[in-house]
């Protein structure tokens, strides 16, 4: 059994230990599995993921434990029988305390108040993630949150606790799973005490910082997302960075940029009101160009797409003529070519349905619609479409 470095000190950066085996990683072409006799290195496990770092020359990129066995993954091969340096990634480590600890607050104060149980812990690349098994509003959650960082402000004790099986029986712990064997406890005093195989830091004002971003419905529970200590001020950092440039694109102060931006919207759709306005005219005074009759009618038109092609062709249909059929390239090609357009049928008098089919049918069309208005997309070339359609409706009459 490999000796436990991680458990003894989880502030310990630096460590000699001897390769007792090192073999080729099976699956994974030049990478291998090294044993050590002790190890400083945390393998994956209770939501957390490996430590990586260094051993010797070569890098740990996993760490896992199979069997009371813990396998360092390295891009090198060690001699069994030689000492070596190993040194982990202890930035990375330290973040993965600050988040894991945090995560005990947290889950110990939802627990306190609203007897929920975390079913899910997941510390990923970004951010990590707790799942509760039941409702918890915003609201409730800023509540959470604030008392989370008292508990930072208080500078606790983080205690490793490795009760006898008596001890244990009288003990109140939260866990997620039936344990075999020597449990061990990480109690957080007044907040958690809840079994656990992660390092963590050694008091709380370590953490820094916890802020909860998010809560969303998940599994009839919620999920929670977290940021703590580093990832906490990263985050706050981006968002700084980012209300300083809309602040500054808005003309605002940078804590009034959501009333300047829900001034803009309403603007912007005043805007877009207008311009549908004036857009409808323009789409009559087109229509008007046409004569009225019963002729089928069959435009081509880059200005009209959308809406729009539905209401000119309503338009056209208004002035008796019998079909309108209205096209908008979709994709530009060469002079000549087929092109791919979007297409809008309409008639008052014909199902056009039966039209439509055959039209997808001769210019790989899809779409389909209503009797008295279809719509899709076809590729081909216009004058080839124009005459087929003027045909077809002139065969309907």
């Amino acid at each position: 059994m490999t000796e436990k470095l991680f458990y003894q000190d989880s502030h310990q950066k630096e460590f000699q230990a001897a390769v007792t085996a090192c073999r080729p990683a099976e699956g994974k072409d030049g990478l291998y599995e090294v044993e050590l006799d002790r190890t400083a290195f945390f393998p994956e496990g209770g939501g957390q993921y490996a430590d990586t770092g260094r051993l010797g020359g070569v890098r740990v990129l996993d760490v896992q434990e199979k069997e009371e066995r813990i396998l360092h993954m390295t891009d090198g091969a060690l001699l069994p029988g030689t000492t070596v340096q190993g040194s982990i990634d202890w930035d990375e480590r330290f973040m993965k305390m600050q988040q894991h600890t945090g995560e005990h607050i947290v889950s110990g104060l939802v627990h306190a108040a609203f007897g929920y149980h975390n079913v899910g812990f997941h510390l990923g690349s970004e951010d990590c993630t707790m799942d509760f098994n039941g409702e918890i509003t915003a609201e409730k959650l800023t509540e959470i949150e604030m008392e989370a960082n008292r508990a930072v402000w208080k500078n606790l004790p983080v205690k490793t606790l490795y009760p006898s099986k008596e001890e244990l029986d009288g003990m109140e712990y939260r866990s997620k799973i039936e344990i075999q064997g020597q449990v061990r406890i990480i109690e957080i005093p007044g907040y958690d005490c809840c079994a656990c195989c992660a390092p963590h830091v050694e008091r709380t004002g370590e953490i820094g910082l916890i802020k909860l971003t998010n809560v969303q419905r998940y599994k009839g529970g919620v999920r929670v997302t977290m940021l703590c200590g580093v990832r906490a001020l990263r985050d706050y950092a981006v968002k700084q960075s980012q209300a300083k440039e809309v602040s500054a694109l808005l003309c605002a102060k940078e804590n009034e940029t959501a009333e300047a931006v829900r001034r803009l919207k309403e603007e912007n759709n005043a805007l877009k009101y207008a311009l549908g306005e004036k857009e409808k005219q323009l789409i009559r005074q087109k229509a008007r160009l046409i004569p009225a009759g019963p002729d089928p009618v069959c435009v081509f038109a880059r200005d009209l797409e959308g809406e729009s092609m539905r209401l000119f062709m309503n338009l056209v249909l208004e002035e008796g003529h019998r079909l309108c059929a209205v096209f908008h390239e979709n994709e530009a090609g060469n002079a000549g070519d087929a092109k791919t357009y979007r297409y809008v049928i309409g008639s008052r008098s014909l199902d056009v349905r039966t039209l439509t089919r055959e039209f997808n049918g001769e210019f790989s069309g899809r779409g389909g619609g209503k009797p008295e208005m279809t719509q899709g997309t076809a590729v081909g070339k216009e004058e080839e479409i124009r005459t087929w359609i003027l045909k077809k409706a002139g065969e309907c009459s």
